[in-house]
């Protein structure tokens, strides 16, 4: 048993969160970002509703105006955050985060650090998470602020987005054990 537990680890190297680089390269119909969701997690349901609700109550941004394709890389990169975000966090917490770095969901000159900058750190860290293995709910302080360095953040917006650094890593933990937990109770099937 102890073998295919950790066979079980192990196989989430694999199948982690995809890099930014393989997003579309191009707008979506609502429809199609919807596939796009469906496709990355096997346990979670979008609808049309759903995502105008997080549009509506500013959870997300607003797609492009007058135009048919208006979902941008941005509108996957904040869904995907909301997916991993909302077993732990309520939505009212996911836009108290947001507003930790970009502020105004709706207005990208207000942003202290870019989405895509966001989603490559919550990428390193799942992934760091995953090649770990490690269960335990513990934060590397010392890794944190260097990534804070490296975006280069003004002074007075480093603790903000060591919080929201912090709760992205605590959510990529959260994450793991979840998921890591189902594959083991599936292991008795």
């Amino acid at each position: 048993m102890e073998n295919q537990i950790d066979e079980t680890m192990k196989k989430k190297v694999s199948n982690t969160i995809i890099h930014v680089d393989e997003f579309p390269k191009y707008n979506l119909f609502l429809s199609q970002v919807i596939e796009f969701l469906t496709d990355i997690f096997d346990d979670e349901t979008y609808t049309k509703n759903i995502i105008q609700n997080y549009i509506k109550s500013e959870v997300i941004s607003r797609p492009l105006e007058g135009k048919k394709k208006g979902y941008t890389k941005l509108h996957l990169i904040q869904l995907i955050f909301v997916s991993y975000m909302r077993p732990i966090l309520s939505t009212e917490e996911i836009k108290e985060v947001f507003r930790l770095a970009f502020n105004d969901i709706n207005n990208r000159d207000d942003d202290i650090i870019t989405w895509e900058d966001a989603y490559n750190i919550f990428y390193k860290i799942q992934n760091a998470q995953i090649e770990s293995r490690d269960l335990s709910i513990t934060v590397d302080e010392d890794k944190l602020r260097s990534i804070i360095l490296d975006l280069k953040v003004k002074d007075e917006e480093n603790e903000r987005i060591y919080r929201f650094i912090t709760v992205l890593s605590l959510v990529a933990k959260a994450s793991f054990i979840k998921s890591t937990a189902k594959d083991i109770i599936r292991l008795n099937k």
